[in-house]
């Protein structure tokens, strides 16, 4: 099992290493990179840019101006290796550092991420289950056309979706942000109004989510129904409820 465990985090590191050698040569190969547009916009009016000054700029982005194979991978091997101490540079847009930048703001995600989470499971594998024991119902159908949904939707169309009808439209939640600084709340008013702030992209996360975990659930589900050990068990006299929470769900999971 250890071995197993240390193979799939070997796999899951050279993945990565793979997808971010192909953004970074990407992003490299673009016809004007990020530091010819900031001296095409200085040169717009009129403003002459030195040589030294172009090279300084470059070295200061950690690039390069040559776009050969040996030069992007160098830059490539001095970002990973700043990575690896965790520095992921400056911000190109205002100069802020960048890990700091995402630190600032991960908190925010990582609770809609677990909110989201807790009400995912908690609705999709009832659901799920629902489906597999009452295979080619209504209820079946429900789930399936709920599973294409959360499949297909993207999640920036639909979270303006759901932002412009209960946000823009009936008024019920706030737009945007994470609580309303105009208010004096108490505490328990401070967690009503955090409430209504993630309420939104919460229930964006939970709808395009649970469609792919119902349907991991309902295909486990009835293969584990169809087991030779869940007919024993109806043999032996079980009640279906018995049968299928204790016996068919435990192994499902």
């Amino acid at each position: 099992m250890f071995k197993y465990i240390l193979k799939r985090i070997g796999y899951s590191i050279l993945v990565l290493i793979g997808v971010s050698l192909i953004i970074y040569f990407l992003t490299r190969l673009m016809p004007i990179d990020f530091v010819e547009k900031k001296i095409s916009n200085i040169t717009t009016n009129g403003t002459e840019v030195a040589a030294e000054m172009v090279e300084a700029m470059y070295e200061s982005y950690g690039l390069s101006a040559d776009a050969s194979f040996g030069e992007i991978m160098k830059g490539y091997m001095n970002w990973l290796g700043d990575l690896a101490h965790f520095d992921l540079g400056k911000s190109f847009i205002n100069g802020d550092d960048v890990a700091q930048k995402i630190f600032n703001h991960m908190g925010t995600s990582f609770a809609i991420a677990l909110i989201a989470t807790v009400f995912e499971f908690m609705i999709a594998i009832p659901l799920g289950i629902t489906a597999a024991t009452h295979q080619y119902s209504i209820r079946d159908y429900v789930v399936t056309i709920l599973v294409m949904i959360g499949i297909s939707l993207p999640s920036f169309f639909f979270g303006n979706v759901l932002r412009n009808l209960f946000a823009n439209q009936l008024g019920w939640f706030p737009p945007s942000g994470m609580r309303d600084a105009t208010k004096d709340l108490d505490f328990f008013g401070q967690l009503l109004d955090y409430a209504k702030h993630l309420f939104i992209p919460v229930l964006t996360v939970v709808i395009l989510s649970i469609g792919a975990r119902m349907r991991m659930t309902r295909t486990n589900m009835l293969e584990v129904m169809n087991s030779d050990y869940i007919r024993t068990a109806r043999a032996k006299g079980l009640k279906e409820k018995v049968v299928i929470n204790k016996h068919a769900f435990r192994n499902t999971m």
